[in-house]
């Protein structure tokens, strides 16, 4: 942010966990408002989390330098605040009372939208040139802005509802660069099983149990539990088996963290997990709480599916996934018998993982399973 003779700019902060971009999701504040220091000004959207952006200062706003649905990069102007005229020294003369105009902030114009009187239409600026890269007709937007004005981020509805598309932002923009990553750099094979898992008592979630079997699994096969620098060719085993749950959302994927789940109990692994999972649905969860893991976990058979071929992220060595339990008929001492069968799938990184080890880990972790009460 630069003071002084010129205007005061405002620019994204850094906001830590090598975030290098956040978009706009609203303002709080509008050209002509005086803040105050530590007041948010606008809450923004990373491929983490939802959050506030507070003033670095107290002054008037001059203009908010972007709009809902713009991405803005760490650095870029974010809000200009209006240059205040400058009281006398105490020892000047002064020879007049400041006029009316001298004692008002100085205030660079930068139109809000255009009226409807020069367009016939209220949009922003910026929403008239979107307008124009994407030929949409601008009579044909509904403006969800201040007073009904087009945004960008009508225009590239009106655009995507046209063209049957859809413009990727936040949560989901974050996930397509991430998996396009992954695809580029990983050699993924994948092995599967299956649990017999009729000696568990209860129902619910099999999330708590697949937790506590995979710390069994990782002491057996230590080697899946690892981050791969495949730039640099190093393989480090981790101590703790921190795991990353995949949680579908309307926004997108998120992918929180529950740490050091091995020799951890069915009913603390259950309560951190309804934590977490309610701090997801409500967009509250810490950034710090979405990283950090050593594998992952899907629960894909909560939907549906049986086994699946699932995404390994780097620099994580490896993914477990679950299907949909079903019942099947197997023998047993020699009689038929109904048995509840738990589909597992493990996706790797051929690079790092043979298919021994791989299926070893399988095979623990549905030991570990299948023992269960």
């Amino acid at each position: 942010m630069t003071d002084g003779a010129g205007d005061a700019t405002f620019c994204l902060p850094d906001l830590g966990e090598g975030l290098s971009e956040a978009e706009i999701v609203q303002w709080h504040v509008a050209p002509g408002d005086r803040v105050v220091a530590d007041q948010p000004l606008v809450t923004v959207e990373t491929d983490k989390a939802v959050v506030d952006i507070p003033s670095p200062r107290s002054g008037v706003v001059d203009a908010c330098l972007g709009e809902p649905g713009d991405v803005i990069e760490v650095g870029q102007p974010l809000l200009q605040f209006a240059v205040e005229a400058k009281r006398p020294d105490a020892g000047a003369v002064v020879g007049a009372l400041p006029s009316a105009a001298s004692a008002t902030p100085s205030r660079v114009a930068v139109p809000a939208a255009v009226s409807a009187a020069e367009s016939g239409v209220r949009a922003s600026p910026r929403a008239r040139q979107r307008a124009r890269e994407l030929s949409v007709s601008l009579e044909a937007v509904a403006g969800t802005g201040p007073e009904g004005v087009i945004q960008v981020s009508d225009v590239e509805s009106a655009a995507a509802g046209a063209g049957g598309g859809e413009r990727l932002g936040g949560v989901r923009r974050a996930m397509a660069r991430r998996m396009t990553d992954a695809h580029a750099r990983v050699v993924r094979a994948t092995v599967t099983g299956e649990a017999d898992v009729s000696r568990w008592s209860g129902t619910g979630s099999p999330m708590p149990r697949l937790l506590r079997a995979l710390g069994a699994a990782v002491a057996a096969v230590p080697r899946l539990n690892a981050w791969f620098d495949d730039r640099a060719e190093m393989l480090a085993l981790q101590s703790r088996v921190n795991v990353g749950i995949a949680m579908e959302t309307a926004d997108g994927l998120f992918v929180p963290v529950l740490e050091d789940v091995a020799g951890r109990t069915l009913e603390s692994l259950t309560s951190e997990l309804t934590h977490l999972q309610d701090a997801v649905a409500r967009r509250s969860i810490r950034p710090d709480q979405l990283k950090g893991q050593t594998i992952s976990l899907s629960n894909f058979g909560a939907v549906a599916g049986l086994h699946a071929e699932m995404v390994v992220v780097p620099p994580q060595v490896a993914i477990v996934g679950s299907g949909r339990v079903f019942e099947r008929v197997v023998l047993a001492d020699g009689k038929p018998t109904a048995a509840q069968i738990l589909p597992l799938s493990i996706s790797f990184d051929h690079r790092v993982v043979t298919g021994v080890e791989a299926s070893t880990f399988l095979m623990a972790l549905t030991t570990d399973l299948e023992n269960d009460q």
